[in-house]
């Protein structure tokens, strides 16, 4: 399950991270408004590049296929690769 904030996607939390985080937030009150912004801000921009990171690996994975033989050839080898059996199956 997904909740979207703006553009961002998170996964619903667990019990440790919920810990983790009030934990956090009570050590963070004693920063001060400023602090708090720039801590936002790099928080904000941590998430912005592992969205970007995900979203370049998931463009990265097509393309051109790299081979030195020509596009017939390639398909008669996966043509002449496949092998076919005839078994009953039975349900």
């Amino acid at each position: 399950m997904y909740y979207t904030l703006k553009s961002f996607k998170f996964d619903v939390m667990t019990y440790t991270d919920k810990h983790i985080i009030n934990a956090y937030a009570d050590i963070l009150e004693s920063l001060s408004p400023g602090g708090k912004k720039e801590l936002i801000e790099s928080l904000s921009k941590s998430l912005k590049k592992e969205r970007r990171k995900k979203e370049m690996n998931f463009y990265k994975s097509f393309g051109a296929f790299g081979s030195s033989k020509s596009a017939l050839t390639i398909i008669k080898e996966i043509k002449t690769a496949r092998k076919f059996s005839k078994k009953e199956i039975k349900l």
